[in-house]
């Protein structure tokens, strides 16, 4: 076990440079940068002077440099600005449109990002289980039509669409804001117990919202799979031994049938955070989503490629929890592949 973990963690640092080089070169491939593109706003103005200062902040940033030496300066194996470039060294890089570390720019954001998937995750995991299991063991009843209706419908509506109508309904109806992650007096304020309970109190719309999606597909994917499995010839002997409903259910078929969304946590981590994206814009939640899609139409390339790289170490952890936890949830698999 122990030489499998250590295998699996070089495999994912090798994996992860990889991807860091695959993301530098793609944030690299359109023309120009942030530094230039502020030289040709300035340029059209007629600023004359500020133009020569901007072109004194390309060479310091050093994008007068190759792009191969750009990324080796934003990894940290070459030298870079003021000691802010260096992932290898705990460094994020430097944001030309803050005029700060990427660390100090998403530094809190990435904590509330981490806090809302988790959150997200557990809702859909909560809502759905129940509602599969319940689909699946009375099929063709009323409220297996009815949750599946629902499912339905929680599929085909866009996100960011019932964040919007949320966000109005609940404000004109009950007077409640949802925006943001906690009310706008305790945004300068320390944290404290009522702090944590208005967090918690706004963490629900955007959980809600961001995980129907995910609970939709999960019911209806979930409900097919244990339907497959009840009706295979061991659940059929396991109830004909006398084996109590409950246990024959969860021992056997949902173990099985749960197999594909544990293996899919690497693509469900990430997908959850590319798609509150536009939720957090609509909902003015502080987490990396609004921070990348500013950073990629700005091209704040070392602010882009920090939150993309973060994303791809959600991927591949969460590809490495998938298979320990493949390991104990089905004997059937065994992580050396031996006999």
């Amino acid at each position: 076990m122990i030489r499998y973990v250590l295998r699996r963690v070089l495999t994912m640092a090798v994996t992860l440079i990889f991807i860091s080089l695959l993301i530098f070169i793609v944030i690299k491939l359109p023309p120009g940068d942030y530094i230039t593109n502020q030289i040709d706003e300035l340029r059209a103005q007629g600023e004359t002077a500020s133009i020569a200062k901007a072109e004194q902040m390309r060479v310091q940033y050093g994008l007068d440099k190759p792009v191969l030496y750009q990324y080796g300066a934003w990894i940290g194996i070459l030298p870079g600005h003021d000691g802010y470039s260096g992932l290898l060294q705990g460094k994020c890089g430097w944001s030309f449109e803050y005029g700060q570390p990427v660390c100090t720019v998403v530094g809190s954001a990435i904590g509330l990002t981490i806090l809302v998937n988790i959150l997200v995750i557990i809702f859909i995991h909560l809502v759905s289980i129940p509602i599969a299991i319940y689909s699946a063991t009375h099929k063709n009843s009323v409220g297996a039509h009815a949750v599946t209706f629902l499912g339905y419908i929680g599929l085909a509506t866009p996100s960011f669409l019932l964040a919007l109508a949320l966000l109005y309904y609940l404000n004109r109806w009950f007077g409640i804001s949802i925006g943001g992650l906690y009310d706008p007096k305790y945004a300068n304020e320390a944290w404290s117990l009522n702090k944590l309970g208005s967090l918690l109190s706004h963490l629900v719309v955007p959980v809600a919202v961001i995980g129907l999606a995910s609970t939709a597909g999960m019911i209806r994917r979930l409900r097919a799979n244990l339907l497959d499995e009840l009706s295979k010839q061991y659940t059929v002997t396991a109830k004909a031994k006398g084996l109590p409903p409950g246990k024959a259910l969860l021992k056997y078929p949902f173990r099985i049938a749960m197999n594909p969304f544990v293996a899919d946590i690497g693509n469900l981590l990430p997908s959850v955070v590319s798609g509150s994206a536009i939720v957090s814009i609509v909902l003015s939640l502080p987490t990396i989503g609004p921070y990348l899609v500013q950073a990629l139409k700005s091209q704040d390339q070392y602010l882009a490629g920090f939150i993309l790289l973060f994303v791809a170490f959600l991927t591949v952890t969460g590809m490495f929890i998938a298979d320990l936890a493949l390991a104990v949830l089905d004997p059937r698999i065994r992580l050396g592949g031996g006999k």
